[in-house]
């Protein structure tokens, strides 16, 4: 005779489903944090050419590549400036993360690349 204590098997459960919630609500904030980094990278390898780009150019660039990443509203409005061989790009604005319940987070991002121009 086989002896069981009792237990079921649904014991597990609970802490795969609050597993499966955290996990949901990481990936919204994991795709802003990713798409901050790809879109500085890029504004990084604008600044290292800097030298054979107008600002304009630049700027019509980056903000191509903020509209190619689904970007929110001001992330495309990109400031350039050079003060002798360095050139500085700057960009600022906010994501908003949709949660339970109908409330939002906002994380503000500010990338920010200075690059010396040879």
């Amino acid at each position: 005779m086989v002896r069981r204590r009792g237990a079921s098997s649904l014991g597990c459960l609970l802490p795969l489903l609050i597993l499966a919630v955290c996990a949901y609500f990481a990936v919204g904030f994991g795709e802003a944090y990713f798409r901050y980094y790809q879109f500085k990278d890029a504004m990084g390898q604008e600044a290292r050419f800097a030298s054979t780009h107008t600002d304009e150019q630049i700027t019509r660039r980056l903000s191509a590549f903020a509209d190619t990443l689904q970007m929110p509203l001001g992330a495309e409005l990109i400031t350039v400036s050079r003060v002798g061989p360095t050139v500085e790009i700057s960009a600022d604005y906010d994501e908003v993360i949709a949660l339970p319940l109908k409330k939002e987070y906002v994380i503000h991002f500010h990338p920010l690349v200075m690059s010396k121009t040879f």
